[in-house]
């Protein structure tokens, strides 16, 4: 598949929006390939040449989408090497992950607040609100991941 201007520019623009939440700029790069190539599995050394990276970088960050559950490898008979394709659900699974987040930083807070126990009340405000605010979305995400189950299932009938 030949990459236009316009192809070009979402792989960039995706690998910003993954350096914007913590993730390497060349993850996103990866990922927004894999989006959008034909055929949507693409080998090292393809990712080499569309990407115009190193193989060493290529490797070390497929291997960091693999460990994410956002990218998978698989082999093709006949081939002997390993391509990679956007694993079904990464989006959902990348939820997950966020929500095993939300819960350490709840749980984290409320050890704090026992720290703070018997110091005055006001002292003890920025412990709770990171608290409330990580078991509001303990609470809440879960239910929109069902919704958004619910609706993956209509649309696929």
């Amino acid at each position: 598949m030949e990459q236009t201007f316009e192809h070009k520019h979402f792989i960039e623009q995706m690998g910003l929006v993954f350096e914007m939440v913590g993730l390497p700029r060349m993850a996103g790069r990866i990922f927004g390939w894999l989006l959008i190539s034909e055929p949507p599995h693409q080998s090292t050394n393809e990712l080499v040449e569309v990407l115009q990276a190193s193989k060493g970088s290529i490797s070390t960050t497929t291997r960091l989408l693999i460990q994410l559950k956002m990218i998978d490898r698989l082999s093709l008979p006949g081939e002997r090497r390993d391509y990679f394709c956007i694993k079904p659900g990464a989006w959902s699974q990348m939820m997950k992950e966020q929500m095993a987040g939300v819960t350490a930083f709840r749980e984290l807070a409320e050890n704090g607040l026992e720290l703070l126990a018997h110091k005055d009340p006001k002292h003890r405000l920025r412990l709770e609100e990171m608290r409330d605010f990580n078991a509001f979305w303990e609470r809440e995400l879960p239910v929109l991941s069902e919704r958004w189950e619910a609706e993956q299932q209509k649309t696929r009938g």
